[in-house]
């Protein structure tokens, strides 16, 4: 790009800059640049609003019905401070319940926004806290129980950026939607009129909500226009379903800074990067050689997500690098990670994940019946397909309840009864078990950042063993350390469930009061 380009580019972005969140998708030419969040920060007052709302976003050249905070689709990041008061309105002017849950977020129970934290139609609720934990790329999206992965599908999400003294002294990269770049990636399926097709039924129940088509901050293979020298990318596994696996076109390698809770204490190089839905990595990418590159995803050996076109790489973003010199640096060591406490003699809790065996049988079925044998990878062993009856909801006579068919230790979950109570600031050691179920359950757990301890029977790979909210748990069992420091009594529960939505929204979920 000419300087002349670059100084038009930079207009451009100005102008861009004071229009409402994702209203600048409109300016962009063909191919579209990625379109940047606005950045919230709390006003004089110390306060944020938030609306949910319903809107219409472009995709391919149709016009589908969308929902999203403060826009169209999708929403702001919220910046924070370390130690500063905020207070967030949410008005929902949907025509259905939801609830905001700050993902990633260590925050009371009362203001967590869990499936209890109901705001109704044309309704408001205020929340107030003082974010004491380190900086971080977290989330903000529904918890509406049964109804989360529809809302989530139809593009209620946004980003929370906590900023600390510690992340503010170093050199990273900081130029927001320059060199400093969110990137939610989602994955969608549209219909024939091209509006979202969303379905919870007897197949998404078992394997999960996917599409065949990839957003990038809500666009189809966008680009973006970056600074040479190193570019940040925070990472959002948005999908209701599809684990991700990030890597370059080109190879060049990705260094990543920092994990769901923050910065790790020295970046780790990867050349690729797995993530799970709802997981965040912050990642720094070399483009000083100036060369355009794809930030692409690779085929995940999991069912249902090997269906074409993820059979093959896949692009996400096009990063096409300028002549301006970036001001950011790649710093050699990030933050204090403090060793672990002693383990012996903490409280130690299991829990089991398991799904009602008529739904997984029949979720398979449904899976191979609409996209064939392609779908069934990454379940080798799992069952006999050969002898698969395609009869749909009744299976032998029996019909199964696929609305609660899912669960942990034995139940699905009750709204009303929470399974048990964690000590208020005591380390507690839980295994989540996916032992006996061959499904891959991204694991969540509210109220806290934790350490992995093992994942699946191993030690966590170097940029998984920071700081943590999800865990990856398939056909085995996998180690957190946990600990609370606000209360959450029954009335206002903390969760814990897979974070694949239909699982959580068909009952893979308990609460817990702190």
């Amino acid at each position: 790009m000419q300087r002349r380009d670059f100084i038009k580019y930079s207009a451009a972005l100005g102008a861009m800059s004071v229009l409402p969140g994702w209203s600048k998708a409109a300016f962009a030419a063909a191919p579209q640049a990625l379109p940047i969040p606005a950045l919230l920060t709390p006003d004089a007052q110390s306060r944020i609003q938030l609306r949910a709302q319903a809107g219409t976003t472009a995709f391919a050249g149709k016009n589908a019905a969308t929902w999203g905070y403060n826009g169209n689709l999708l929403g702001p990041a919220i910046k924070l401070r370390q130690g500063k008061a905020v207070t967030i309105e949410i008005n929902n002017r949907l025509a259905e319940e939801t609830t905001v849950h700050w993902h990633g977020l260590e925050v009371p129970g009362e203001v967590d926004g869990g499936p209890q934290g109901i705001i109704k139609p044309g309704g408001q609720r205020t929340v107030s806290f003082t974010p004491s934990q380190r900086a971080a790329t977290c989330w903000f999206h529904p918890h509406q129980h049964a109804k989360t992965g529809h809302q989530v599908a139809m593009g209620l999400a946004g980003l929370v950026l906590i900023e600390d003294d510690e992340s503010r002294m170093l050199r990273l990269p900081q130029q927001w939607g320059i060199d400093d770049v969110p990137v939610i990636v989602q994955d969608k399926r549209f219909n024939a009129d091209g509006q979202i097709d969303y379905q919870l039924d007897i197949m998404s129940a078992a394997v999960g909500w996917f599409g065949d088509t990839l957003l990038a901050n809500g666009a189809i293979y966008p680009r973006h226009a970056a600074p040479r020298g190193w570019l940040r990318l925070r990472l959002l596994n948005g999908c209701n379903a599809r684990s991700l696996n990030f890597a370059t076109s080109d190879k060049r390698p990705l260094y990543v800074i920092a994990s769901d809770g923050g910065l790790l204490a020295e970046p780790v190089k990867v050349a690729e990067l797995p993530m799970l839905p709802g997981e965040r990595f912050e990642v720094l990418v070399e483009t000083r050689d100036g060369k355009d590159f794809d930030l692409i995803t690779l085929p995940v050996s999991q069912m249902g997500m090997a269906v074409a076109p993820f059979d093959k790489p896949q692009s996400v973003l096009h990063i096409q690098p300028l002549t301006v010199v970036a001001s950011g640096e790649l710093p050699d060591t990030l933050a204090t990670m403090p060793s672990l406490p002693p383990l012996d003699g903490l409280t130690q809790r299991t829990l089991q994940l398991s799904m009602d065996p008529m739904l997984d049988m029949m979720g398979m079925q449904a899976l191979q019946k609409k996209y064939g044998d392609q779908a069934m990878t990454g379940m080798a062993g799992h069952m006999d397909h050969g002898g698969m009856d395609h009869g749909g909801m009744n299976h032998g006579g029996h019909s199964v309840d696929f609305r609660h068919g899912n669960m942990i230790n034995g139940k699905a979950f009750d709204m009303n009864t929470p399974a048990f109570a964690a000590a208020k600031g005591q380390y507690e050691r839980w295994v989540i078990s996916g032992e006996g179920d061959m499904m891959l359950h991204p694991f969540h757990i509210h109220g806290t950042q934790f350490r992995i301890l093992s994942e699946n029977g191993k030690p966590p790979a170097a940029h998984r063993a920071g700081w943590k909210d999800i865990v990856n748990v398939f056909g085995a069992r996998s180690e957190v350390l946990v600990k609370f420091d606000y209360d959450a009594p029954k009335a206002q529960a903390y969760m814990a469930h897979c974070h694949l939505l239909e699982h959580e929204d068909t009952g893979m979920m308990l609460g817990f009061t702190v």
